[in-house]
C-alpha cells in the first residue's frame, strides 16, 4: 500500500491502491473513498465519502471532488469537474493527442482518417449546399461502416455530465454531433485520442473493445449515435479494470 502521508487527513478505512501519490494537505473527507492505481492528488484537495478515484486520474490542486472520477481524468475545481484526459504513454502527460478535425476539410468527401486507437477512425461524410440550405449523407454501408441495427439520441446532457464510460464487446458505434459540440475520447487500453465533433458533415467510427467516453456538452448538443447491434446487457464492460482484463484475455 502507498505511504500514507503525515499532513494528510485519510481515514483508516480508506482502500487506496500502489501507486497513488499525495500532495500536502489533502483530506480524505468521509468514508468508502477508493483510491485506484496510480491516482494522483495534487496539494489541499478534498474527496468526498463514498467517491472512487479511478485508476490514473489526476486530482488538480484545490478540487473539491463529489463524485467519482473515471479512470485517467483530469478534474478541477469546486465542485471538480472533468477538463481533460491523460494520454496513454508510460509518462502519462496531460492531454492525449487531440484530433483537429478542421484540419482535415480539405480532403475529398467521403473520406476516412484513422485515429490511432485500434480501428477508430474519422469519417468525413458528403456535404450539398445551395441557396436552399445544406445538407449531408452517408449510404450505408460503403461510406458508414456498418449497417445499423439501432440508433439513439443524446441531449440535454448537464455540462458536468460524462456518458458512455464503457466498452463493448461486439457492438460497433457511430457517433454524429448534430447540433453544438462535445469531446469524444477513445481509448484501446494502451493509446488515447480525444475528438471535438462540432459539425454535422463529420462522424466517428468507435468500433467493439474501444473505451469510449463523451463529455463537455455544450448546453445544445445533441449526439446521433448508430449501433451495429440491439441493446444487449451482456455486451457491455462498464468498469475499466473489466475492460482491461478483457483486452489482456484476448491478446492471450
Amino acid at each position: 500500500m502507498t505511504e500514507r502521508p503525515v499532513d494528510c487527513i485519510i481515514p483508516e478505512n480508506a482502500q487506496i491502491a500502489e501507486g497513488v501519490t499525495f500532495g500536502p494537505r489533502v483530506v480524505l473527507a468521509g468514508d468508502g473513498i477508493v483510491l485506484r492505481q496510480y491516482v494522483r492528488l495534487d496539494a489541499a484537495c478534498v474527496i468526498g465519502a463514498d467517491v472512487t478515484i479511478g485508476q490514473g486520474a489526476w486530482v488538480k490542486a484545490g478540487a473539491v471532488v463529489l463524485r467519482s472520477v473515471p479512470p485517467n481524468a483530469i478534474v478541477e475545481g469546486n465542485p471538480a469537474q472533468v477538463v481533460g484526459y491523460l494520454d496513454g504513454g508510460s509518462q502519462r502527460r496531460p492531454d492525449p493527442k487531440h484530433i483537429d478535425i478542421h484540419a482535415f476539410s480539405h480532403l475529398p468527401r467521403p473520406s476516412k482518417v484513422d485515429l490511432g486507437v485500434g480501428e477508430s477512425a474519422l469519417f468525413l461524410m458528403r456535404r450539398i449546399a445551395d441557396a436552399r440550405g445544406a445538407l449531408t449523407v452517408g449510404e450505408v454501408p460503403t461510406e458508414v461502416p456498418f449497417s445499423p441495427a439501432r440508433y439513439f439520441v443524446v441531449f440535454d446532457v448537464p455540462t458536468l455530465e460524462l456518458r458512455g464510460e464503457h466498452a463493448h464487446k461486439r457492438c460497433q458505434q457511430f457517433l454524429i454531433c448534430l447540433h453544438g459540440t462535445c469531446r469524444v475520447l477513445l481509448d484501446d487500453g494502451q493509446s488515447r485520442c480525444e475528438v471535438t465533433l462540432d459539425r454535422p458533415d463529420m462522424g466517428v467510427f468507435m468500433p467493439e473493445m474501444i473505451w469510449g467516453t463523451q463529455y463537455r456538452y455544450s448546453s445544445d448538443a445533441a449526439l446521433l449515435v448508430f449501433a451495429s447491434r440491439t441493446y444487449e446487457a451482456e455486451d457491455y464492460l462498464r468498469t475499466y479494470d473489466d475492460f482491461l482484463a478483457e483486452m489482456e484475455r484476448r491478446r492471450k
